[in-house]
């Protein structure tokens, strides 16, 4: 089928200025680009009258992988294609749903409490097996890093200690399988388990297998804040720092294409460590590290229950966290934390407990501990209890809209949501209108121009991942574009769980919005699974 675009107002994903002019697409692919294709001959003519075009927008940072297994999938895909995204670059965090052996243990692992699999849907372990699963049965295309939390598990379980040498030997070939067979590199979470337990020399031999197959290693580095639970110094450099700290040296030494996860800075004690942070990457690029990162569009972030619940006390049994001194100690330790951090009880947001505890949904803790009669400390606690310390919170703030507008401005920068729909509970607001966002912000002057904002979300992500012919407008590459009114993203309000200025979508040359309507049957079938190399 040919279908012919007219009369829009082309940004290709190149950065260079947009042009007014017309795309014929054949089938899944590109055909034409020109000033004036009339005289092509097409099955469909869709006139855009002014309307902006691109190519279709990228995720760099998701977790979509472990979504496309659902044998209903579209739920979970649907408010990002409203966004105007279809494609995503999934597996972060460490957290893959590939990369173990299918008959080994630690299955219960796997996941790092976040995600799981769905009813027998966990029996491919490998990539070959996993695409084989979602290629033509999802609504989005996708790419998908191997997890090193993952393959960490498969190979010991939680185990808090250097791996010996035949753990270390059978994670590394998982890892080594999940590239060779087309991952589009290798995500690390070192503030989930079993990733926080892994310390330089691992790390490096992770990094040095991304050199080997010139892909990136994403990285979740052990903190995002001033102050947080994976360094037992309090005082002296910033953890945030020192964290980066660490992902110098691996990369200095490793010389991997190094790409840091959501850059953030959690706690208002935190935000003047974006300088220093921003320093340490110019001269990691000065150095010859290829290095880029990349950001969300909101003030805050989603997080387990348990971010700032030391370790040591989810590990004692219920009788000694009711200890006096235990809980002198812990109040003591949490407290010193929320002054460091610039950050408290009144920030933290219940998303979900459980079911029968809807009734703290989108309270704050210290709201919560107001109704109940408890000190917020005290609140907090019988919370992570009743949710079996797994519950989920949003907080903030992460960011600021200055730092978000610096990096708007940063060609190193990629977009991102970092999100994921729940089935219960609160939602995270970047599952709705994150990238609108980043389109309004270049309209009203805060962000970049919108060549460059496009190019964000579109061919540099492309060409970061190496997703071959996705990513730009031009002859070949395949039919992904996305259709925007840019004076309904200048008029529209934000954070109104709903997405804004997005009027059609397509996928591979699939039409799968048009207008609010979702073409639910085109969505069955039109994601590609996207193997690199």
């Amino acid at each position: 089928m040919k279908r012919l675009f007219r009369n829009a107002r082309i940004y290709d994903g190149t950065g260079a200025p947009a042009f007014r002019g017309d795309v014929l697409t054949e089938n899944d692919r590109i055909l034409l680009v020109g000033p004036d294709l009339s005289r092509e001959t097409a099955d469909e003519t869709v006139d855009l009258d002014g309307k902006s075009l691109a190519p279709g927008f990228i995720d760099a940072h998701s977790h979509n992988d472990w979504f496309a297994l659902r044998e209903d999938a579209l739920p979970f895909f649907a408010p990002f294609i409203r966004q105007g995204i279809t494609t995503f670059v999934s597996g972060n965090c460490g957290i893959s749903a590939v990369g173990y052996d299918k008959d080994g243990p630690h299955k219960e692992l796997l996941g790092a409490g976040l995600f799981f699999f769905p009813q027998g849907r966990d029996d491919h372990g490998c990539l070959n097996d996993y695409f084989a699963q979602v290629d033509g049965r999802m609504p989005c295309n996708l790419a998908v890093l191997a997890g090193h939390c993952t393959s960490r598990a498969a190979a010991s379980g939680s185990v808090n200690r250097a791996l010996t040498p035949e753990e270390e030997a059978h994670m590394l070939a998982l890892l080594e399988r999940e590239l060779q067979q087309g991952a589009a590199g290798v995500s690390l979470g070192l503030m989930y388990d079993p990733g926080l337990y892994a310390q330089l020399p691992e790390l490096k031999k992770v990094a040095a297998l991304c050199a080997k197959y010139d892909r990136p290693l994403t990285v979740h580095p052990r903190a995002n804040s001033a102050v947080s639970m994976s360094y037992p110094e309090l005082l002296g450099r910033s953890h945030l720092l020192r964290a980066v700290d660490e992902l110098r040296e691996i990369a200095l030494e490793t010389k991997c294409k190094l790409h840091y996860s959501h850059a953030i800075f959690v706690g208002r004690r935190s935000f003047k460590d974006k300088d220093e942070f921003v320093k340490i990457v110019d001269e990691l690029q000065a150095a010859g590290v290829d290095i880029m990162f990349d950001i969300y569009n909101e003030l805050l972030g989603v997080s387990v229950i348990t971010v700032i619940l030391p370790a040591w006390y989810q590990a004692m049994t219920p009788q000694e966290r009711k200890k006096p001194l235990n809980r002198l100690k812990l109040s003591v330790l949490v407290y010193a934390s929320s002054l460091l951090l610039g950050f408290g009880f009144k920030d933290i947001q219940v998303a979900y407990i459980g079911k029968g505890f809807e009734k703290y949904e989108g309270k704050t803790v210290h709201e919560i501990a107001k109704e109940e009669g408890l000190s917020d400390l005290n609140a907090y606690l019988m919370l992570c209890e009743k949710s079996e310390f797994k519950g989920r919170v949003n907080m903030g703030p992460y960011t600021t809209p200055e730092i978000i507008s610096a990096f708007e401005h940063d060609p190193r920068c990629l977009y991102m949501t970092d999100a994921w729909v729940e089935d219960y509970g609160v939602q995270n607001p970047a599952i709705y209108d994150c990238f609108p966002k980043f389109l309004r912000d270049s309209l009203l002057g805060s962000g970049d121009t919108m060549e460059n904002t496009i190019r964000r979300m579109t061919g540099a992500t492309a060409d970061r991942f190496q997703l071959r012919d996705r990513g730009y407008i031009r002859p070949g590459c395949h039919a992904d574009l996305t259709v925007f009114d840019e004076e309904a993203i200048k008029a529209a309000v934000p954070d109104q769980e709903k997405s804004f200025g997005i009027e059609r979508v397509y996928i591979n040359g699939a039409e799968v919005l048009c207008g609010e309507a979702l073409n639910r049957e085109a969505l069955k079938t039109s994601g590609r699974a996207l193997r690199i190399g």
